[in-house]
């Protein structure tokens, strides 16, 4: 039997592994800033900074000369602005300091919110992956990611 101490602790280590706060309600995530909409933006969705901790963002943008096989590379006043916007942002100052990824989609909340999408979708030709936010989320990048907004394309059929 539990003892309300140990529920306590329970509550609260639950809640310290849990996404942004910002997340939890509504998948609506907050914060942006020019040259990261504009650089990151540029080849995927700028991912909302939320959605990963202070250190996975350092190690990212530490490394954007070997960005996911892609040099990616910005000028050191761009890094800087950028750098510091996603850690101003980061999960990791609102509850997920636990994760060590540099991938939005390996993360307990992701993978949480996906668990019910059907391995074929992730194949499908217009989705490609599931680092492909927008294929789904119509809206992802105004950094809204509720479900109202997801439309799963429909696989194409060929003759």
């Amino acid at each position: 039997m539990k003892t309300k101490w140990s529920k306590t602790l329970s509550l609260a280590l639950i809640c310290s592994l849990s996404v942004p706060v910002a997340a939890i309600a509504d998948n609506l995530f907050a914060g942006t800033n020019a040259k990261w909409k504009a650089e990151c933006g540029s080849c995927h969705v700028a991912y909302p900074a939320q959605l990963l901790p202070t250190s996975s963002w350092q190690r990212m943008m530490k490394g954007l000369d070997k960005h996911f096989g892609t040099d990616a590379s910005v000028d050191t006043s761009t890094a800087a602005e950028i750098g510091a916007f996603l850690e101003k942002h980061a999960g990791s100052k609102r509850g997920i300091a636990g994760e060590t990824t540099m991938r939005v989609s390996e993360t307990a909340w992701f993978e949480r919110e996906h668990r019910k999408v059907d391995a074929a979708t992730w194949k499908n030709i217009k989705v490609k992956s599931a680092a492909n936010c927008a294929a789904c989320h119509t809206a992802a990048e105004a950094g809204d990611y509720r479900e109202r907004g997801i439309r799963i394309p429909q696989q194409e059929i060929t003759r």
